[in-house]
C-alpha cells in the first residue's frame, strides 16, 4: 500500500495509507456516537473509565510564557497532535481547518492491524486564567469519539504554565468506554487488549511530549 504524510491538503502525523485520507471526508456527516456527560457523573458510573495523566514539563521563568520555551513549544505540539505515539496511532487532518470543530482520522496500529476511528475537536481555549487562587495560563482542547469509533468518550489536553512559578506541565484527562463492535474478531480482540493499549497510550503520549518539549525548547539562558 502507498504511505504518504501529505494528499490533497491534508496531512497525516506520519506516513498512512491512501485509504485513511480518502476515509477522512468522511467524518464531516458523522455524529458523536455517545451522549456527553460531566466527568463527575462519568466517575461515578461504572460503565465509564475515568483517567488522568499529568506530566511536567521544562521549567520557564515566571510570568508569560518564554517565546521558544516549553509553554510554547508544547501547545504546537498538542495543536499536531505529534504528542501521540506514531507506533501505535496516526492521524489525518486539514492543517487549515479550524482548530474547533477539526475532525481528526485516527489511524490505530495493532500488529499487522489498521482500525480507522474519527473523533472531533472541541472546547478550545487559549490564555490567562486562575485556578486554585494561582495565576496560569493555558491552551486545552478535548476530542469526543464519532461514529464507528471503537470507543465511545472524551477526551481533555491541555498545557498549563504556572504565571507564579514557571513550571509547565501537560495534563491529559479522559473517560470512556466500548463501543458496540459488530465484528466479533475485532470484538474480541477489543476486550482482551483494548484496555492495557489504552492506559499505554496515555503513558507514551506524556513521555513523549516531555521528550520533544525538551529537544525543541530553548532555555531560558540560551
Amino acid at each position: 500500500m502507498t504511505t504518504r504524510t501529505r494528499h490533497d491538503g491534508l496531512v497525516a502525523t506520519a506516513p498512512v495509507g491512501l485509504d485513511a485520507f480518502e476515509a477522512h471526508a468522511d467524518l464531516a456527516d458523522r455524529g458523536l456516537n455517545f451522549a456527553p456527560v460531566p466527568f463527575a457523573r462519568a466517575a461515578d458510573d461504572s460503565d465509564w473509565h475515568v483517567d488522568e495523566r499529568v506530566g511536567a514539563l521544562l521549567d520557564e521563568a515566571p510570568g508569560p510564557p518564554q517565546p521558544g520555551g516549553a509553554y510554547e513549544v508544547a501547545t504546537g505540539i498538542m495543536e499536531r497532535y505529534e504528542f501521540a505515539d506514531p507506533a501505535r496511532v496516526r492521524a489525518v487532518y486539514d492543517p487549515d481547518s479550524d482548530l474547533e470543530g477539526r475532525d481528526l482520522l485516527l489511524v490505530g496500529r495493532f500488529t499487522v492491524l489498521r482500525f480507522h476511528m474519527g473523533v472531533r475537536i472541541g472546547g478550545v481555549r487559549r490564555g490567562l486564567e486562575t485556578v486554585s487562587g494561582r495565576p496560569v495560563h493555558r491552551f486545552r482542547w478535548h476530542y469526543r469519539t464519532l461514529e464507528g469509533h471503537l470507543e465511545q468518550g472524551h477526551m481533555d489536553y491541555e498545557i498549563r504554565k504556572y504565571a507564579d512559578t514557571g513550571e509547565v506541565c501537560f495534563l491529559v484527562r479522559a473517560y470512556s468506554r466500548r463501543a458496540e463492535v459488530p465484528n466479533p474478531v475485532v470484538r474480541l480482540g477489543f476486550t482482551v487488549f483494548g484496555r492495557a493499549t489504552q492506559l499505554r497510550f496515555y503513558d507514551r503520549s506524556v513521555r513523549r511530549m516531555q521528550r520533544l518539549v525538551e529537544a525543541r525548547a530553548t532555555p531560558d539562558d540560551a
